[in-house]
């Protein structure tokens, strides 16, 4: 009893032929005993099958690593299900990221992926894809970390560390030694972020240049110097939580395709 087809988030064997699945390749998933197999071995599926336990929901909140898959790159489904969606359909569209989708909405949407777990919902019936957006950005604020955290020191105390360094190769390796420091999951989602903010970036029509979307992602990725920051904190660390965002756009995004790109084919999606 197949579900309609998804897509797959990263390379599994297909359970009639044995050999895998590659990243973004459209499959078919029993509904009943979660069989993962190729469109074209449909017919040679056997017709009986035993169910399994249902997935388990996703936790409220939690650190990234709650979320992660077992297998690299550790790149939750749902980042990477919205980020797949918005490259589809929201690269022509002005203000991504900073346009906010209907919080209802965006509230409902992200509790269904929640309580989906791995096996998420398709996001093509959300008609506004600014929705989409703000599912992710809610998702990452309300991680019980920012994903910057878990370093020592962490992304949101770098000024002196390294976005302050005049040189800029000198800035940049240390930028690129704290980042390789992030819990594996952290560092790695990250990296599948970045990539995606470069190619929003570049995008004409959506005019959020690397300025912008490290205003808009800075306090969500970076987070504060304190747990419960004051007004005066907050003022201070905005500025710095842009910059450190601005200065993690600038790297090479070779850079950060080591860290996602495990295999020729688990290519982040374009």
């Amino acid at each position: 009893d197949p579900v309609p087809p998804l897509q797959v988030i990263r390379p599994e064997p297909c359970g009639v032929c044995g050999s895998r699945i590659r990243f973004g390749k459209t499959a078919i998933k029993c509904c009943q005993c979660q069989l993962l197999l190729h469109t074209k071995c449909r017919e040679q599926c056997p017709s009986l099958c035993t169910p399994r336990p249902q997935h388990h929901a996703w936790p409220q909140e939690g650190v990234l690593a709650d979320f992660a898959p077992s297998t690299p790159p550790l790149v939750p489904t749902l980042v990477v299900q919205c980020v797949t969606e918005v490259e589809k359909r929201g690269l022509t569209e002005t203000g991504l990221y900073r346009v906010p989708g209907a919080e209802q909405l965006v509230r409902e949407w992200k509790q269904k992926l929640l309580r989906a777990g791995g096996a998420l919902p398709a996001l093509g019936t959300v008609t506004d894809i600014h929705v989409v957006c703000g599912v992710l950005k809610d998702f990452l604020r309300g991680l019980k970390e920012p994903l910057g955290k878990g370093t020592a020191p962490p992304l949101t105390l770098l000024p002196g560390a390294a976005t302050d360094i005049p040189d800029d190769a000198a800035s940049d390796t240390a930028l690129r030694h704290v980042v390789s420091k992030l819990p594996p999951a952290n560092r790695d989602t990250l990296a599948f972020l970045m990539l995606h903010l470069l190619r929003v970036s570049h995008s004409p029509d959506c005019k959020m240049d690397v300025l912008n979307l490290s205003r808009v992602f800075g306090p969500t990725l970076v987070g504060y110097s304190s747990a419960n920051p004051t007004p005066d904190a907050i003022m201070e660390d905005t500025p710095r939580q842009c910059k450190v965002v601005a200065r993690l756009l600038s790297l090479p995004p070779s850079f950060w395709r080591g860290f996602v790109e495990t295999e020729q084919e688990n290519l982040v999606p374009v």
